[in-house]
């Protein structure tokens, strides 16, 4: 078994190779780290609410816009592929920023990604509709999505190492759950941005123009971005490991042969905390208009309190998982959304507004458990000089499968007849596997811990072990 995660030192086939310490840099002035923290986190904001603004109107209008040859479920289901799309295409982006990052560093990386969502993101609030220009528009939508995708593949990777490596090994759990708010910060705004179109137009003005207007302030928000990321220097670790001339010339080879099983694990645990965004913040708000006679408004609100609570959680996971670790608190996240799983959507057939924000948020905060602790765990088990590119390609992988979960889901509500407990077969079912997958990683994380001293010095050019 050649997986670095076991701790196992490999041995060398050179006579001359190049070492790197094993995260032993300095940590940065905590002014420095707290700069950091921000930038990763107003970044990720800027990312999330690109890509939830298109979750949310996919959720209702994209089908009717661009799709609407294909009849009610055909543009649905197109709507929601397209979501799936951007995903799909995310582990492209990973390698490509991953190598970048690993190779030239983190922040100059980081400023390519931020802005190449914002511009494309500002784009799709120009686009024509089927309307006024046929597949045309749909065609350039899809070109825009797949932009999107490329970019979020080398996002969430780089904002966790730049809030990580400037800071000790200690407060790494914590500064890891920093970039995390950027998702629920994201998903505040789209959401408040639709709430505000939903009460303050009419359908006919918001399918005629106005649904533009959210995309377009994509704009302002990325220069805010740009400045707080050209602030940032470059982390320690990252100009440690370039000092010693330890960065291999093919970040995601030498990630694949030392570490392939780390991977597989490694997506096991990001699934549910990724997962649970696409089914409660895209499927369930469809499927409570058409199915449960909720208006799109409450859905939008319910699911704004959700993130307003996370504001809160996270940062309080993220100081848990300083105390028990990270990969304790993904699985106890995984076990509650588990237990919850079945009963969420069991009582929403039933449920007045009151009921709805509970199961929403309940629906939203255990998983986040999962989610908050994922960059601590992912920097625990890979090594720093391809972590870049282990981070972002793992988290893709994750987000492939979860770019399908409301298309998937939405396929077996139309076979079981819109059985109430449709969806939370995949929730159940997401939440299984993260458990699993989080117990395993806890397991090598521990191993490399142990085996920390003997491996302070992994050689660049080696044979497996």
């Amino acid at each position: 078994m050649t997986d670095n995660a076991r701790g196992k030192a490999p041995t060398t086939s050179s006579s001359a190779t190049t070492a790197a310490p094993r995260d032993l840099a300095a940590p940065s002035d905590p002014r420095i780290a707290r700069r950091a923290r921000w930038a990763s986190l107003v970044g990720t904001s800027l990312e999330s609410y690109d890509f939830y603004i298109y979750a949310y109107f996919a959720a209702f209008f994209v089908g009717p816009l661009f799709f609407e040859p294909l009849g009610g479920f055909g543009a649905t289901l197109a709507s929601f592929l397209s979501i799936a799309l951007a995903f799909v295409i995310r582990p492209v982006g990973a390698i490509i920023f991953g190598h970048i990052g690993d190779r030239l560093g983190r922040r100059m990386t980081l400023i390519v990604t931020v802005t190449l969502m914002g511009v494309a993101t500002g784009l799709i609030g120009v686009l024509p509709t089927y309307e006024q220009a046929g597949w045309v528009g749909a065609a350039i939508l899809v070109v825009l999505r797949l932009l999107q995708g490329i970019s979020l593949g080398g996002e969430w990777g780089g904002a966790v190492l730049i809030a990580t490596e400037h800071e000790s090994r200690a407060k790494r759990a914590f500064a890891a759950a920093m970039p995390q708010l950027g998702s629920p910060i994201g998903s505040i705004l789209s959401a408040g941005a639709f709430i505000w179109l939903t009460l303050a137009l009419t359908n006919e003005e918001i399918t005629e123009w106005a649904w533009r207007l959210p995309f377009l302030t994509a704009i302002p928000l990325l220069a805010v971005s740009l400045y707080l990321r050209v602030s940032v220097t470059e982390t320690p670790v990252f100009q440690a490991v370039a000092k010693t001339q330890a960065r291999p010339r093919v970040p995601l080879a030498e990630l694949l042969k030392r570490q392939p099983v780390t991977i597989l694990v490694a997506v096991g645990v990001a699934l549910l905390g990724i997962g649970s965004y696409s089914l409660m913040n895209t499927y369930t708000i469809n499927y409570g208009v058409t199915q449960l006679g909720f208006e799109y408004y409450q859905l939008l609100i319910a699911t704004t309190i959700g993130g307003l609570l996370q504001l809160i959680t996270i940062p309080l996971f993220g100081a848990w998982a300083t105390r028990i670790g990270s990969g304790q608190v993904i699985a106890w996240g995984a076990l509650g959304t588990l237990l919850v799983a079945f009963p969420i959507y069991f009582f929403l057939q039933f449920a007045n507004f009151g009921v709805l924000v509970a199961m929403m948020v309940i629906g939203g905060i255990l998983p986040t458990m999962s989610w908050a602790a994922l960059g601590g765990i992912f920097t625990e088990l890979f090594d720093e000089r391809y972590r870049y590119s282990a981070l972002g390609f793992a988290y893709s992988l994750a987000a492939v499968v979860s770019g399908f979960v409301p298309a998937l889901t939405l396929t077996i509500g139309e076979l079981s007849g819109n059985a109430w407990w449709h969806p939370g077969i995949v929730l159940a079912a997401m939440s299984a596997i993260t458990l699993v997958s989080s117990l395993i990683a806890i397991r090598m994380r521990v191993d490399r811990d142990e085996d920390d001293p003997a491996a302070a010095r992994i050689p660049v050019e080696s044979t497996t072990a």
